[in-house]
């Protein structure tokens, strides 16, 4: 079965509804894939790339159907890995003496897999080109860690069709093959799940390649990919969309991840989640358990986000497990120009938060405070941490909050903390805490009380001791003055005592 592409091009390539995993089991596939091999006759009759290895029989006899196989007088192969060369193998077995073109580190990956180095390798460099008659050429342009060493694309003039080989293709199954046929959404949704899990960690040489393609000035009516559809309507919409994503891409959005044994941390998450929306209510709010949602989305989300939270409960000492691998993927995707905070609940210790904060920042992040609290969160740990939301959709906003209405009180700005921050559900005098807000902001309490205020606020975090409220929490009874508090008293926000409160502004002036 062949798909007429363009002019003497044909698609001879296989469908696979039913592939779920790729590189192993890291990257899973929600709409199955394609493995598109072309088939271009003119006075030549060239063969670009093969399909699967578990689909080389069915290849085989399909390509029989379409031409006699001693017809074909070169084969380019643009990637060596198994989804592009597996047919190779078994079309060889009937084609022994066919020229294959290739890069140089393609021949090593080629023989490595196919165990096969009789076979007639032509290597061939950036500029270097083929004549398949009629007034045709292939031109072939080296990709090397597009993303494997051996990568290129085969360009083939008069028909303006560049072979792009895994650039700018998706792990994408249709019943149509070319993008202006399917799902528009659907498709860049593939679009984007694809670069972020695979092409992130070579995003500058995506750059510096697509500079390189243009320059040559070559007309590209078509982009035939190696992976899903073919970009015949506006090809130049990919490549724009992948010059951007390439530019250290972020979104006005945050994601939360987190893994959980007894589902404190997840109350964490909550709170901290209802935290940011209560200050920046225009900022996307993600948030997914590692151990529940798809771990590719979640990657996805990440490379979307200005910044990360990640949080995991302490067992022995260290992070959860998944938790880890996602840090571990995380590193060796290499995101650019995001910021990241850890959080967690603890027993014991709390040594899983620290350890987040650490690889985040070996990973290349802004990091910003961390948050712990110990055991199930209570009343005070929730609000602290919704707290925690709050100040960090301050740090992190991308716009002017001042015209945005707050639902929570604003947070007094704070410098970044070069450790973890710690909060525990129980008062700690001893332990710091991250950042927190105050009981209500200044100007509202001068309204409410006038120039004889007799309040105090907390120099560290404008919490605001009012005596006409007192702070039950702690034994202090409404209407009891400053100097009647105990000096053991503490600052609910911050933990401090009483030597850090100055006198209100108001009350100064009264």
């Amino acid at each position: 079965m062949s798909i007429h592409v363009k002019n003497n091009i044909h698609w001879v390539g296989q469908r696979d509804w039913e592939v779920q995993d790729f590189h192993g089991t890291e990257f899973k596939m929600t709409r199955g894939t394609s493995y598109n091999s072309y088939l271009i006759r003119e006075e030549k009759t060239v063969l670009i790339d093969t399909v699967d290895h578990r689909f080389s029989k069915q290849f085989i006899q399909n390509l029989e159907m379409e031409i006699d196989l001693a017809s074909i007088d070169f084969i380019v192969i643009n990637h060596a890995e198994e989804d592009h060369s597996g047919a190779l193998s078994a079309l060889m077995e009937k084609i022994p003496g066919t020229p294959i073109y290739c890069t140089e580190n393609a021949i090593d990956s080629i023989v490595g897999h196919h165990h096969h180095p009789e076979w007639d390798f032509r290597p061939v460099k950036t500029g270097e080109s083929l004549d398949i008659g009629n007034g045709k050429q292939l031109v072939f342009v080296e990709a090397p860690m597009l993303h494997w060493p051996d990568s290129m694309m085969t360009y083939l003039t008069g028909d303006a069709v560049l072979f792009s080989n895994d650039a700018f293709g998706q792990h994408y199954c249709d019943e149509h093959l070319f993008n202006d046929e399917v799902d528009q959404n659907e498709l860049m949704d593939q679009c984007l799940r694809y670069y972020s899990n695979i092409l992130t960690p070579f995003s500058g040489l995506v750059t510096a390649k697509i500079q390189e393609v243009l320059s040559f000035n070559l007309p590209v009516d078509m982009i035939a990919t190696s992976h899903g559809i073919v970009w015949r309507d506006n090809p130049v919409q990919i490549i724009e969309k992948y010059l951007e994503w390439a530019g250290n891409y972020q979104e006005d959005r945050i994601t939360i991840f987190y893994d959980t044994m007894s589902n404190n941390t997840r109350m964490m998450a909550d709170a901290i989640a209802q935290g940011i929306h209560d200050v920046d209510p225009g900022v996307a709010v993600k948030v997914f358990n590692v151990s529940r949602h798809d771990k590719n989305d979640i990657l996805a989300n990440v490379f979307r986000s200005k910044g990360i939270l990640v949080g995991s409960s302490t067992m022995n000492n260290v992070m959860m497990p998944k938790i880890a691998g996602m840090l571990e993927e995380i590193t060796g995707l290499r995101f650019k120009d995001k910021k990241a905070g850890a959080f967690g609940s603890y027993g014991w210790n709390g040594g899983a938060v620290d350890r987040i904060h650490a690889r985040l920042t070996d990973a290349g992040f802004e990091t910003t405070v961390s948050l712990k609290t110990k055991w199930r969160p209570d009343g005070l740990a929730m609000r602290l941490c919704r707290e925690h939301g709050q100040y960090i959709a301050k740090q992190w906003a991308l716009h002017d909050l001042a015209v945005t209405p707050l639902s929570a009180p604003a947070l007094s700005p704070r410098p970044q903390a070069a450790e973890p921050a710690t909060l525990t559900a129980a008062i700690d005098p001893v332990a710091p805490i991250a950042p927190a807000a105050t009981q209500q902001p200044a100007e509202n309490h001068h309204d409410e009380h006038g120039d004889d205020c007799q309040c105090m606020i907390c120099s560290v975090c404008n919490w605001v001791y009012d005596p006409m409220l007192g702070e039950p929490n702690q034994g202090v009874e409404p209407g009891t003055p400053w100097t009647a508090v105990p000096d053991y008293f503490l600052c609910p926000e911050c933990h401090l005592g009483k030597d850090v409160f100055i006198a209100h502004p108001r009350s100064e002036v009264a």
